[in-house]
């Protein structure tokens, strides 16, 4: 294998580290004068350009290495495409459902602020509790990938890297907030789509397909788990990219609406092409015989044997890669996950210094957890499914007609959708125990049946199905209320509005003053993307 040396992985991974720690702690530096709401969000401030490069750092991620090549060994060309265009055609609501929730809740820079405003606390409270489970969620999984691409490409352990990256993303996040993980996308964004560029063109020169293994892989044909995929993997990630903050935040960070839709549109064909050429590197490693090996190897790691057959080289941009797509998307989960929880359970009342230490103290469990190497695809399944069940009843407030729709039928629409999923797999298996583990998808997404694909059926069906009946069952109770308590029925009369937030974006506000370090004559204006 063209594998770099003990010393080479090593300079490469801790040099990239150690450039990505000075840059952002230069910039944060240039930025030490910001507010708390200014370290929280960048509400209205953003272009197009950097908008569309801070979509891509954060749709992507280290994770993709092993999951679109799996996907191509498992259903083809068919499962790629799917996969791939679902995972950025998404990006897209956030450009034209953007500027409707930027409206409806302009002071707010989360989707569970608009929650608040719309449904009241408890269902906001729902919301942020699934927001902040997923986002530690993903945060683990990009860790425990970055673990293991450490371990595959150098032998190295990848513990070392782990903690490398938590200390260096933590040290700058920690210092600037949110607006300095948006300039580091940035940075990250620009090296990604370089270096991407770079390693197709070499695996493209140095491969040798062997045209006998093209027809008889069976990859270019169509299956049941393909046509599949066509409805779950939309529904899938559509919903849970709801739950992603960092989008949001990214969302209200557009300095207009005609921003946030050429960004995200930019953002929506760049991601399409980049998952598609790291997802055909898993059709190549079958065509090239490298996958699935003697003895047969798993799909999840095609990509990592097709690199033993190129040179060290390319392995070392590789690593670069990896650190770069890793370190953007953790940085960016980082500052979401502190800035909802600041805004969702603490009001944005937290001093200053206590939102900083959270950063710094939300790194232990997730590490620790990503160290016991869970299954990337299961961690994204689940969030998947919770979304699924919970997202389609929230967004049917989002329709001026709609102004009936309650925060009842919110919780117990979510709920309800996990439920019913419970209550289809124990129908399909037959007992109840098969039905509680389809809710962790222990089969994974790649089985020859109809569990997950029912799975995902079940849950936005029943989640709307149980919140309709929420829903009559919230008026019927008022309605004999009101008929008992001899007072005016008023279930369908249009709630009062609601009040403003009092979250600050770009503008800056008196209750901000208390929390702005002291600084001379300092003009971030000269950095700014």
């Amino acid at each position: 294998m063209g594998q770099p040396s003990y010393q080479a992985s090593n300079a490469i991974i801790y040099l990239t580290y150690a450039a990505f720690l000075v840059t952002g702690v230069w910039i944060s530096w240039l930025w030490r004068g910001q507010s708390k709401a200014e370290f929280l969000a960048s509400n209205r401030t953003q272009k197009a350009i950097p908008l569309a490069l801070n979509f891509i750092a954060s749709a992507l991620g280290s994770a993709i290495l092993f999951t679109y090549p799996e996907i191509s060994t498992v259903a083809g060309v068919q499962g790629l495409i799917v996969y791939a265009l679902s995972s950025s055609l998404p990006l897209l609501a956030f450009g034209f459902l953007g500027p409707i929730i930027r409206k409806k809740c302009p002071e707010g820079f989360v989707l569970t602020e608009w929650t608040r405003q719309r449904y009241g606390v408890i269902a906001a409270l729902y919301l942020s509790l699934l927001t902040l489970i997923t986002i530690f969620l993903y945060m683990v999984a990009e860790l425990s990938a970055l673990q293991q691409i450490i371990n595959a490409l150098t032998g190295l352990k990848g513990l070392w890297a782990v903690i490398a990256e938590c200390i260096v993303t933590t040290v700058y996040t920690s210092l600037g907030g949110f607006r300095i993980s948006f300039i580091t996308d940035n940075i990250q964004g620009v090296m990604v789509v370089g270096l991407l560029i770079l390693g197709v063109i070499t695996v493209g020169v140095e491969t040798n397909v062997d045209r006998s293994l093209v027809q008889s892989s069976g990859l270019l044909g169509t299956s049941l788990l393909g046509w599949q995929l066509i409805y779950i993997l939309p529904v899938a990630i559509l919903t849970n990219d709801f739950f992603i903050s960092g989008f949001w935040m990214r969302t209200f960070a557009s300095k207009t609406d005609k921003d946030l839709i050429i960004g995200t549109s930019i953002a929506t064909v760049a991601v399409a092409i980049i998952l598609t050429l790291v997802g055909a590197s898993g059709l190549l490693a079958a065509w090239t015989g490298a996958w699935p090996g003697d003895p047969p190897q798993e799909g999840s790691i095609a990509f990592f044997l097709l690199l033993q057959q190129l040179p060290a080289w390319v392995v070392g941009i590789v690593l670069v890669m990896t650190v770069s797509l890793s370190t953007a998307a953790f940085d960016s989960l980082q500052s979401a996950m502190v800035s909802t929880g600041s805004n969702d359970l603490f009001r944005n009342r937290l001093n200053f210094w206590w939102i900083r230490l959270a950063v710094v103290l939300i790194i232990f469990p997730v590490a620790v957890v990503a160290l016991k190497s869970p299954s990337i695809l299961r961690i994204y399944l689940i969030s998947d499914l919770v979304s699924a069940s919970s997202i389609p009843v929230l967004v049917i407030g989002l329709s001026n007609r709609c102004y009936w729709w309650r925060g009842f039928e919110v919780v117990v629409g979510g709920l309800g959708g996990l439920l019913t999923v419970f209550i289809f797999g124990t129908i399909y298996y037959g007992n109840a125990r098969d039905g509680a583990n389809l809710l962790l998808l222990e089969q994974s997404l790649y089985v020859d049946d109809w569990s997950a694909f029912g799975a995902f059926v079940a849950a936005p069906v029943g989640g709307l199905l149980w919140g309709l009946g929420a829903f009559g069952l919230r008026v019927g109770v008022q309605w004999v209320l009101a008929k008992v308590g001899g007072y005016r029925f008023n279930a369908f009369d249009r709630p009062p509005p609601s009040r403003r937030s009092f979250t600050a974006g770009a503008s800056e506000r008196p209750s901000d003053e208390e929390d702005r370090e002291p600084v001379a004559d300092v003009k971030p204006s000269s950095v700014k993307g």
